[in-house]
């Protein structure tokens, strides 16, 4: 062969000089966000999105229940144009994906959940704000009016802040509010209180050590507006900074009720969802109050310890409230099989929480960005390999499609 030749076969690819482009070019699952992410942020910053209660074992078994169950694909099906698209309580959704409701974001990047909202929108997918978020309600409406942006609410013991952030959600364009029902108390977080978590973080000594070690993130946050618990304004709750976790989580109510569930529907003029470890009675009770839906979490392993996998709830959960009532889950999805995973059990959608966090520590926009591109292009292989055309398929013949290992 003459060199000609040879230099013919030879396709040099240009070399992309900015270091974080590489970095996101380079991710081709949801635990190279996680790499990425521990390399970004402070120890005790990467253990709050990482960690979950006490033991663990939630944590753990919330990942590990979505891989005991295995595919029984079709054969000889055109799979050529397999259609993602499906509406999520009745709204249009690219995917049957969403972005979970998580607390202080802008800890995790100053660019905060805007820059989460803006990647959803641009993927067309719904977003969750919470109530503890780092961005308030108005603020996020301003910076994406256009969004399919919901609300995740949880009971204080001062009423009053809770209808009015019933009355700011709506205000502020929410189609849906979530009520998080698995809070009476806070979770123990082993590894927050370790590490003296405040928000923001606190420059301890560990902490001055580790600028030199991160100087990206400690630059960034200090050029930005302190932390503050943006929807909270309450006596002994007023989102100032410098609150720790246990000072704020102080304010949920442990005394919330199916009463406090009807109070919210009759004031709430949208979508109304319940979010937690819901039992199949609770969801039954739930629709008999006139919710919408069912968020089957275990908030993503960080409140009770050892408490159900959500996914291990769906086929329960759609048996007793039936086709027409809608079905979420999150806490454990880590890859676009898990979604089909979910579908073919009855959910209508699954959430994300964790896995957006390490992208955004990772990339920021763009992080979140090419996260949602690898989640939707591995559901939409998936269900290619399977022989399956559409999300509305994947969830009628679920059944036939899928076994327990």
């Amino acid at each position: 062969m003459r060199i000609n030749e040879v230099r013919e076969l030879i396709q040099l690819k240009p070399i992309d000089l900015n270091r974080r482009r590489r970095q996101l070019a380079a991710a081709h699952t949801t635990e190279d966000f996680r790499l990425l992410a521990r390399r970004a942020l402070p120890r005790s910053v990467f253990d709050y999105v990482d960690g979950g209660a006490d033991e663990e074992t939630s944590l753990r078994a919330n990942v590990a229940a979505f891989r005991r169950w295995r595919f029984v694909p079709r054969s000889l099906t055109d799979v050529s144009a397999p259609d993602l698209s499906t509406k999520i309580l009745g709204r249009p959704a690219a995917a049957p994906l969403g972005l979970a409701p998580t607390g202080y974001t802008r800890m995790i990047s100053a660019l905060g959940e805007p820059a989460v909202v803006a990647a959803a929108a641009s993927a067309g997918l719904p977003y969750v704000l919470s109530t503890m978020a780092t961005t308030s309600l108005e603020d996020l409406a301003a910076a994406a009016p256009d969004a399919e942006r919901w609300f995740q609410l949880y009971v204080w013991k001062d009423r009053r802040l809770t209808e009015l952030l019933v009355e700011r959600a709506a205000q502020a364009g929410c189609s849906v509010l979530e009520i998080a029902v698995d809070t009476a108390v806070s979770g123990f977080r082993v590894r927050d209180v370790r590490n003296g978590l405040t928000i923001p973080p606190a420059l301890t000594l560990a902490g001055l050590m580790d600028i030199g070690r991160r100087p990206r993130y400690w630059t960034s946050m200090l050029r930005h507006p302190a932390l503050r618990f943006a929807n909270v304004s309450s006596d002994g709750a007023d989102g100032s900074p410098g609150y720790t976790i246990e000072n704020i989580t102080s304010q949920f109510d442990p005394a919330v009720t199916w009463d406090d569930v009807a109070r919210v529907r009759d004031r709430w003029p949208g979508k109304l969802v319940v979010k937690g470890p819901i039992s199949a009675q609770d969801a039954v009770r739930a629709r008999e109050l006139g919710v919408d839906g069912v968020h089957l979490s275990n908030h993503g392993g960080r409140q009770l310890d050892r408490a159900v996998a959500p996914i291990d709830l769906v086929s329960p959960v759609r048996a007793a409230v039936g086709a027409d009532f809608t079905v979420l889950v999150d806490s454990g999805v880590r890859h676009g099989a898990d979604i089909a995973t979910a579908l073919a059990l009855g959910a209508d959608a699954c959430l994300i929480g964790r896995p957006y966090l390490w992208a955004l520590a990772a990339g920021g926009q763009d992080g979140v960005t090419r996260l949602l591109q690898l989640l939707t292009g591995q559901l939409r292989r998936t269900m290619q390999l399977l022989g399956v055309t559409s999300v509305d398929q994947l969830r009628h013949e679920g059944p036939s499609l899928i076994m327990r290992d």
